[in-house]
């Protein structure tokens, strides 16, 4: 399991990287990036009433020059049990305190399990041994599959359960590059590595043309990084 700063690799390695379009995974597919990984972005159409989101992912892939962008539908709407896969009300107007304190109705049954998964084994057929994903400090606070103990857990999963794994063929690590940093401090270190914000989608409840809420707790702590990182955020400048 990986959360800090890695040497360049000597020669490029395939990495598959879970893209949903947001500022938090595209700073990582650049950070992989920045370790000379070959980049695999994978997003996931699970039933997101954001769907908006998955272009927002192609444009990312597209700026940061992935290999390949492969999205998969899985519809975990039929499974229920989130508002972001249903018309449930989505939280609205919170202070930022408040979020993190609990589980949100945002939260979708299992859905990193399910994600890492398809992550899993796209990576075993592509002779991949690395998995990056955007968990961060904000989200472990009120989601559980975003906490480093999960995090350490599905990475012993990995190579128990695949024939690479268990053959010797494959030791899969699962990289969480921003797993300790907040909001302000990601932009900081995307901005760094050239991710252009603009192309990014974070809001939950977006309008029918697209456009963000500002009201949902992605958009409120969206616009509480950017202040904070002293940025203007280019999506609604």
């Amino acid at each position: 399991m990986s959360y800090t700063r890695e040497p360049v690799q000597a020669m490029s390695k395939p990495a598959v990287v879970l893209l949903s379009g947001g500022l938090d995974s595209a700073t990582t597919l650049a950070q992989a990036a920045a370790w000379s990984y070959d980049l695999y972005a994978l997003t996931i159409a699970y039933g997101q009433r954001h769907r908006v989101e998955l272009e927002a992912a192609g444009a990312v892939a597209a700026q940061l020059k992935a290999k390949e962008h492969l999205i998969l539908e899985v519809d975990l709407g039929r499974i229920g049990g989130s508002s972001l896969t249903s018309r449930k009300p989505i939280p609205k107007r919170r202070r930022s305190e408040e979020i993190g304190q609990e589980i949100p109705s945002t939260y979708v049954p299992a859905r990193n399990t399910i994600f890492l998964s398809l992550a899993l084994g796209w990576a075993e057929v592509l002779g991949a041994e690395d998995i990056f994903f955007g968990a961060n400090i904000i989200d472990y606070s009120g989601y559980p599959d975003c906490r480093p103990e999960y995090v350490s857990a599905f990475e012993k999963l990995a190579n128990l359960a695949t024939a690479a794994g268990v053959g010797g063929k494959a030791h899969y690590k699962i990289h969480a590059p921003l797993i300790s940093l907040n909001k302000s401090q990601i932009i900081k270190l995307g901005m760094s590595l050239g991710v252009d914000y603009s192309l990014t989608h974070s809001c939950y409840d977006p309008w029918a043309d697209g456009s963000p809420c500002g009201d949902c707790d992605a958009c409120i702590l969206r616009r509480k990084g950017f202040a904070e990182a002293g940025i203007c955020d280019p999506k609604i400048s």
